[in-house]
């Protein structure tokens, strides 16, 4: 897909030029530094997270893993760092847990674009619940690795794929708003121009940090409705699409399990709009309402979990368009027929997620798209783009506003 490619194109133009530290970014937050006479290990890179780094001998580091917060979190176990070699060697690093325990299989790359995963081989996990650990070892040679428990998508990654994408004629970049750090929080709109009437999509990413499969699925998402398929051509007359690939840049950058600065669950804080970048969305949403030529047709929020899986409005609770969820998933079933879309359709009326929030107040579908967290790779740039080009057929068939 496009991003892929580009993303790793202008990533490695920087580090060819400026070396690997042009992936770094260090500040006075930075986790603590470890060294030895074979290998440096710090944080200061993108998404870099851990609490405490020990050496046990000049082969051995042990980390401490820790959230952001003490708040109430949900166990996403993120961990970020680099090893940069004094001499070619094979190194071990444990990572031990204070809370939830070990979750994501480490991943290792040498140019910040192109990950792989650690060998089963060389992986040991131990423990059950949050006395999970693990242990792996990785081989150092003539460069720095970095390490992750999943691929690093930071701010400029998005930066550089809205920067292409939005040449396209039927896409305009803006910014939304400024995260509470004050970073910025891209979007873009997608219509065909020449229509003044919108029936809107909102398409929402990133809400929690470390979710990176539900970013892999969305971008290949978005571009499969800026193509020059007829099919995206019609939606396109039709329908607006509001994106919003990254609402928590703040916790993307600092390597949150979860949380956004405020130390707050973004998708538990959709009524109340306590957050500066909930009250974003709240504007979003807003906006359409009151503009009589703009109608709220659906909301597709991008996460990730253990496995594949739609979280919807079950069927029985009437949504405009009616039957949306239903439909789109079957059609989505048709064109993908060696795979299994799972749902699970449930609501909680005034729960203060996205999907929950957007079918109280507007009456439309509310949809959570997670992706496992190691689905793998490929499967989930097809499972991206099918099940895009499932929901404009669904929706071209719907009857207009």
């Amino acid at each position: 897909m496009r991003f892929y490619a580009l993303v790793a194109s202008a990533i490695l133009m920087v580090i060819a030029s400026l070396g690997a530290t042009a992936f770094a970014h260090s500040t006075a937050d930075d986790p603590p530094v470890c060294e030895t006479k074979v290998a440096t290990l710090d944080g200061a890179i993108p998404a870099g997270a851990y609490a405490a780094c020990e050496t046990r001998g000049d082969k051995s580091f042990q980390l401490t893993i820790a959230p952001e917060d003490n708040g109430n979190i949900n166990c996403s176990a993120w961990y970020a760092f680099r090893l940069t070699p004094q001499r070619r060697s094979r190194v071990s690093i444990e990572l031990n847990y204070t809370k939830c325990g070990h979750r994501y299989w480490p991943k290792v790359s040498t140019d910040g674009v192109n990950w792989d995963y650690v060998a089963s081989k060389r992986v040991t996990i131990s423990g059950e619940g949050d006395d999970k650990t693990a242990r792996f070892s990785i081989k150092l040679k003539d460069r720095p690795v970095f390490v992750a428990g999943q691929e690093i998508l930071p701010p400029s990654a998005y930066d550089a794929w809205l920067s292409d994408v939005s040449q396209s004629p039927a896409a305009e970049r803006w910014l939304l708003g400024k995260s509470a750090e004050g970073r910025d929080i891209p979007a873009m709109t997608i219509a065909d121009s020449a229509s003044t009437q919108r029936e809107t999509v909102v398409l929402v990413g990133r809400q929690h940090p470390p979710e990176v499969t539900g970013a892999l699925a969305m971008l290949p998402f978005v571009e499969a409705l800026l193509d020059d398929s007829e099919i995206a051509k019609r939606y396109r007359a039709r329908f607006q699409t509001i994106v919003v690939p990254m609402l928590n840049p703040d916790g993307v950058v600092h390597g949150h399990w979860r949380h956004n600065t405020g130390g707050v669950d973004l998708n538990r804080d959709w009524g109340p709009f306590t957050q500066p970048e909930t009250k974003l969305m709240q504007g979003v949403f807003q906006e359409i309402e009151t503009d009589p030529e703009r109608h709220l047709r659906l909301m597709i929020d991008f996460h990730s979990t253990q496995r594949d899986i739609f979280y919807t409005i079950p069927d029985e609770l009437p949504t405009d368009p009616p039957f949306f969820t239903r439909d789109w998933l079957a059609r989505y079933q048709e064109r993908m027929p060696d795979y299994e879309v799972k749902r699970d359709a449930r609501h909680t009326e005034g729960r203060p997620i996205s999907k929950a929030y957007v079918f109280d107040t507007y009456g439309v579908p509310g949809i959570t798209f997670e992706l496992g967290d190691e689905t793998d790779r490929k499967l989930i740039k097809r499972i991206g783009r099918e099940s895009a080009i499932a929901m404009m057929e669904t929706l071209l068939k719907t009857q207009p506003k």
